[in-house]
């Protein structure tokens, strides 16, 4: 068989060589992009201490070195008493410049809530009902409302956030009822590659399952899944 006469041979072998080079394409990409922007970490360094000057070429991928000695470093003198103590004082300083304060105390509770370990956003991954009834998508729980705006809401809600696909990183915040809220036996993790596939890397089933529980103030449950509370872990209610 003459592959060159055959146009759907043809088509089927160029669309089976993208699927191959296109994700591996753009991960060499990425991973360029990232390991040329934390080289840039390197003009920190003095001149006459940079590779260039040491052994007379450049060499990729130290400034990511320097950088995660970097973030290590900072993270060891933020976890003892001391640290602590200095990092107040440089926030008590930020907070003092009026433009400077606005910024960086929303970009840090931000980081604190998705970061910390201690934080509930994105722990969970939800079915709701958006952008109108029918229609359903899923969601990350963030929280729950803040007082201002549960006193104007009818009943028990609860904040969620809707990313939009393939970039989740824009998306919707939207407050829904708790009850009308299913959470999925899904890792946040499978639901973001779920969205971002735009539906076709479907996540497995996990081999274990939680039995269904009903509990006040709970996620009402997916056809698929068990409603589990809010903050609780769903193996912490094995089946009977």
């Amino acid at each position: 068989m003459d592959v060159w006469s055959e146009p759907a041979t043809m088509k089927r072998y160029l669309i089976a060589g993208l699927l191959v080079w296109v994700p591996l394409g753009i991960t060499i990409y990425v991973i360029n992009w990232l390991v040329t922007t934390l080289d840039q970490t390197l003009l920190l360094v003095p001149e006459t201490l940079r590779p260039e000057h040491l052994v007379g070429f450049h060499i990729p991928g130290l400034g990511v070195l320097l950088s995660f000695l970097i973030l290590f470093g900072t993270g060891v003198i933020a976890a003892n008493f001391f640290g602590q103590r200095l990092i107040q004082g440089w926030e008590r300083l930020l907070g003092r410049i009026p433009f400077v304060k606005s910024i960086y105390s929303s970009v840090k509770q931000v980081s604190d809530t998705l970061l910390s370990d201690t934080g509930n956003a994105f722990r969970k991954a939800l079915l709701v009902e958006f952008p109108r009834p029918g229609c359903w998508t899923i969601a990350f729980l963030t929280g729950t409302p803040a007082d201002a705006v549960a006193d104007h809401l009818p009943g028990d809600y609860v904040s969620v956030y809707v990313p939009t696909t393939p970039n989740p990183t824009g998306g919707y915040f939207v407050m829904v009822p708790r009850a009308s809220v299913r959470e999925l036996d899904m890792s946040v993790d499978a639901a973001l590659k779920y969205i971002i596939s735009m539906g076709v890397v479907a996540p497995r089933r996990p081999r274990h399952r939680a039995a269904a529980t009903t509990v006040p103030h709970t996620v009402a449950a997916a056809p698929s899944a068990p409603a589990v509370p809010i903050g609780t872990d769903a193996a912490a209610h094995p089946r009977n």
